[in-house]
């Protein structure tokens, strides 16, 4: 470091944060679709190029929703692929579709164990990736370590879901939120953030469900077949 550096140009970089500051991101969020939730985030959205940590307290408590607006986004303004990993039930097609997004840029694998993150970290390698959401609910420190770095690598949105009772737990996330439903909102709390870690619920009204097994809609199609990158995309 040059001894002509000041502390104001350190604290101008992207990669330092005060404590008791929010961080500023190196790239520009995606927009949750919730500005409550935007404000108190670094980049103003859900961070490119890192790993977010969802915390559910139980599957169906509007957990998919919270995400659907940043989803719609990236399938129809950036013409990007989604794709989701190991979900634990099917997905409810026409609420998805409602929701804006764009299911012909959708494709859902169906990776059990193991092979879940391996298809993340292959799914942020590959091009034209916008978002991965994967539910991991039995993955080990080093595995979540490695995402971590693949993400870091890429400027996609890498969204993982794990139980609740992984909160107490370390994790290399920068983003941790835990997720629970209360009457006819999701409150988000959050965990971990970089800068300014105070914990803050967030009242969130959401869609819900968006898994077929909690859905009370008349019977429809659900996206169960896994489908593969296509091959330009696959690295």
């Amino acid at each position: 470091m040059s001894s002509s550096t000041t502390l104001a140009q350190i604290l101008e970089r992207p990669d330092v944060w005060r404590g008791d500051a929010l961080a500023r991101a190196a790239l520009p969020g995606v927009p949750t679709g919730f500005a409550d939730l935007d404000r108190e985030l670094p980049g103003g959205g859900w961070p490119r190029g890192g790993l977010t940590e969802l915390l559910p307290r139980r599957h169906g408590v509007g957990e998919l929703s919270l995400l659907l607006p940043a989803l719609a986004r990236l399938s129809r303004d950036e013409l990007a692929w989604l794709v989701c990993i190991a979900p634990p039930y099917l997905l409810y097609a026409p609420a998805l579709q409602a929701g804006g997004v764009d299911l012909s840029r959708l494709l859902v694998a169906s990776a059990p164990g193991r092979d879940a993150a391996w298809a993340c970290e292959r799914s942020l390698a590959a091009d034209g990736v916008g978002a991965i959401v994967a539910w991991l609910p039995e993955v080990q420190a080093a595995p979540l370590r490695r995402l971590q770095l693949a993400a870091e690598a890429s400027q996609s949105l890498l969204f993982v879901f794990r139980p609740a009772a992984c909160a107490s737990q370390p994790s290399p996330a920068p983003l941790r939120l835990v997720l629970e439903g209360e009457g006819e909102h999701l409150v988000v709390h959050l965990l971990k953030r970089r800068g300014s870690a105070q914990p803050l619920p967030l009242p969130i009204a959401v869609q819900r469900p968006l898994y077929l097994r909690h859905a009370l809609a008349r019977p429809a199609s659900a996206l169960a077949a896994a489908r593969s990158l296509p091959r330009t995309a696959v690295a």
